[in-house]
C-alpha cells in the first residue's frame, strides 16, 4: 500500500477541530488557573492582567488557613456532614429506587410524581420552614440538622438516578434466585446492588457533593463559628468593604480539592451510572 493511500483525506478539518478543542480547553482552564495564581500570591489583592499562569509562588496564604484554629473543627463538620449525609442518601435512595423498580403497590405513580415535584422547588423557598422545624427539633447549630436537610435534598435525584439503572437490570436475575430459594432482601443485597455500583457511585458522589459545596442552608441554620462548614468558612473572607482574594482563592482550592479526589477514585464508574440509567424508563 503507497504512503498515499495512508494519507488523511480531511487534514484541514482534523486541524480545525483540534484548533477548537485547545481553544475551549483554555477557556475551561482559564478561570482554574487564575485562582491558582491568586492563592499563590502573598498578596490579598485582585490579581490584573490578561495572563493567568503564576507570576509568584508563596504558600504563605494556604499557611494562614489550615493554621487557624478553628479550620480543623470546620474541616471535620464538613467531612461529617457529608459522609453521613452520603450514607443515609444512597441507603434511603437504593431501597426505595428499588421498590419503585420491582413492586407495583398503591400509590406509586403519585409517590413517584411527588418526588419529581420536590426536584422543582429550590431549597431557598423551603429555608424558612426548615428554620422554624429545626428550632422547633433543637437542630440549630447541630450537624445532625444539616445531614437531615441535605439527606432530604439530595434523596428524590438519587431516587430517579437508581430507579432508571435498576429498571435495566433483567428480572431473570431474580427470577433465578427466587427459584433456587434466595430471599427478596438476598437478592436485593447480593444480586442487584453489586450490579449497580456505577450508580451507587454516581448517587454517592452527588449526595457528597451536595453536602460539600452547600452554603446557604448551612449560612442561615449555623450561628456558631464552631458548627461552621467550609463554604461557610470561605464566606468570612468576603467583607463589605475589603476582600482577602488570596485566602479565598486558597481555601476555594482546599474545599475543592476532596470533590476532585473522589471524581478520580469514581471515574470509571462515572460513565456508565450515568449512561445506563437512562436506557429504559
Amino acid at each position: 500500500m503507497s504512503a498515499h493511500e495512508h494519507t488523511d483525506p480531511r487534514p484541514p478539518v482534523r486541524w480545525a477541530t483540534h484548533a477548537l478543542l485547545i481553544v475551549f480547553t483554555v477557556g475551561t482552564l482559564f478561570p482554574v488557573l487564575w485562582v491558582i495564581k491568586m492563592a499563590l500570591r502573598p498578596s490579598q489583592d485582585f490579581a490584573t492582567g490578561l495572563n493567568p499562569l503564576p507570576t509568584e509562588f508563596s504558600l504563605q496564604n494556604f499557611a494562614d488557613i489550615v493554621g487557624d484554629p478553628l479550620f480543623g473543627r470546620q474541616l471535620l463538620n464538613s467531612t461529617v456532614v457529608s459522609g453521613v449525609t452520603t450514607l443515609v442518601g444512597v441507603f434511603l435512595a437504593c431501597t426505595a429506587a428499588y421498590a419503585f423498580s420491582r413492586f407495583r403497590f398503591p400509590g406509586r405513580r403519585a409517590g413517584l410524581a411527588a418526588f419529581l415535584v420536590t426536584q422543582m422547588f429550590p431549597g431557598t423557598m423551603m429555608m424558612i420552614p426548615l428554620y422554624q422545624l429545626m428550632d422547633w427539633l433543637g437542630l440549630l447549630d447541630r450537624m445532625l440538622g444539616l445531614v437531615l436537610v441535605y439527606s432530604t435534598t439530595a434523596i428524590p435525584f438519587c431516587v430517579f438516578m437508581l430507579k432508571g439503572y435498576f429498571d435495566t437490570i433483567p428480572k431473570d436475575l431474580e427470577e433465578s434466585a427466587l427459584m433456587d430459594g434466595a430471599s427478596q432482601f438476598t437478592i436485593f443485597w447480593r444480586i442487584i446492588l453489586p450490579l449497580s455500583r456505577p450508580a451507587i457511585a454516581v448517587t454517592a458522589l452527588f449526595s457528597f457533593m451536595t453536602a460539600w459545596n452547600e452554603y446557604i442552608l448551612a449560612a442561615t441554620f449555623m450561628s456558631d463559628e464552631r458548627a461552621y462548614t467550609l463554604p461557610v468558612r470561605l464566606q468570612a473572607f468576603v467583607g463589605d468593604y475589603t476582600t482577602e482574594w488570596g485566602h479565598f482563592a486558597a481555601g476555594a482550592l482546599i474545599v475543592s480539592a476532596p470533590v476532585m479526589a473522589l471524581f478520580f477514585a469514581l471515574q470509571k464508574h462515572l460513565v456508565g451510572g450515568l449512561t445506563s440509567g437512562g436506557v429504559k424508563g
